[in-house]
């Protein structure tokens, strides 16, 4: 799924099924979520109707639905379509992309080891192209990489091939040098600690295992919850977008770095082990109640 524009702090999630968790969220990211886990199967499109009644599991009330799609489609992210009949929207090319893109980056992303080594971005923008430059730098940061100097920036050599192709899709190859290291002709867990800002990446960890710990508390203290097609079912739907739309934010700031160039109580390991136990335990009953709200028996067409 796609990155925000910004990298804001993920917001700690109150107990499974509190309607407040939803407030605490983007509701634009929980729609693009949505549309990240189950748009794709089916045929990239969802009908209006059905993503009202979705949207009305995380709080989400109709008329600010129908404005969040109307946004989307601005963006040009969804276009207009007919879903068996209703009307619906699908997503365009650029929109598959940006998801597919961030799914690689959620679900995909390895563990670097220092013996893979580095990867150099050197850059030089012309003033006269200042919007080139900083969407390079936003792109870059997007990316994971860590500032050595203004026009030198490192991450861990692995995410080669991802920012080859990310720069030539959003035309900025030519203004980027890429060079590959094999290693760093200084300590690399001190290097690390200059260039990446690692404290702010552990509170945002940290922020995860704080707010969504008690989630998977709650769902695993009634192994049947969240095994019918009603009300457990939304509750395991709603806390489940949360929890994928609170952590698709962290990838986008955490290369992969080395262990060995992390603190011994870095909080990223147990954090992911965390998001794999939601997936684990939510992604079931969650797509039960997005099935149980496509059926065509909902009804009617709201425009």
């Amino acid at each position: 799924m796609a990155p925000p524009s910004t990298q804001p702090t993920p917001a700690p999630a109150p107990a499974a099924g509190s309607t407040s968790a939803g407030r605490a969220t983007s509701a634009r990211a929980l729609l693009v979520t949505i549309f990240g886990l189950y748009a794709r199967d089916r045929g990239g499109a969802l009908s209006v109707a059905v993503l009202v009644r979705l949207l009305a599991a995380l709080d989400v009330d109709g008329p600010a639905a129908r404005s969040l799609i109307s946004r989307l489609k601005a963006r040009g992210i969804l276009t207009p379509t007919t879903v068996s009949g209703s009307a619906g929207y699908r997503l365009t090319e650029t929109g598959r992309r940006l998801l597919d893109e961030g799914d690689r980056r959620i679900y995909g992303r390895p563990r670097a080891r220092l013996a893979d080594g580095w990867l150099l971005a050197v850059f030089s923008v012309p003033e006269s192209q200042r919007a080139h430059r900083h969407s390079l730098r936003t792109r870059l940061a997007a990316l994971g990489f860590g500032a050595v100097s203004a026009g030198v920036w490192i991450a861990p050599a692995h995410l080669t091939e991802e920012t080859s192709t990310v720069l030539r899709l959003h035309e900025l190859d030519r203004y980027v040098d890429l060079f590959t290291r094999a290693s760093l002709e200084q300590d690399p867990a001190e290097a690390v600690a200059r260039w990446w800002d690692l404290d702010a990446l552990a509170d945002l960890y940290s922020s995860f295992l704080a707010g969504y710990g008690p989630v998977l508390q709650h769902w695993q203290t009634d192994p049947g919850r969240g095994d019918d097609t009603s009300g457990s079912a939304a509750d395991a739907f709603a806390d489940y977008v949360r929890v994928v739309t609170a952590w698709r934010r962290l990838p986008y700031r955490d290369p992969g770095l080395p262990p060995e160039t992390l603190p011994p109580d870095w909080p990223g390991s147990a954090a992911a082990d965390l998001f794999t136990a939601l997936r684990e335990r939510l992604s079931g009953p969650a797509l039960s109640h997005v099935s149980a709200a496509a059926e065509p028996s909902h009804g009617d067409d709201p425009r």
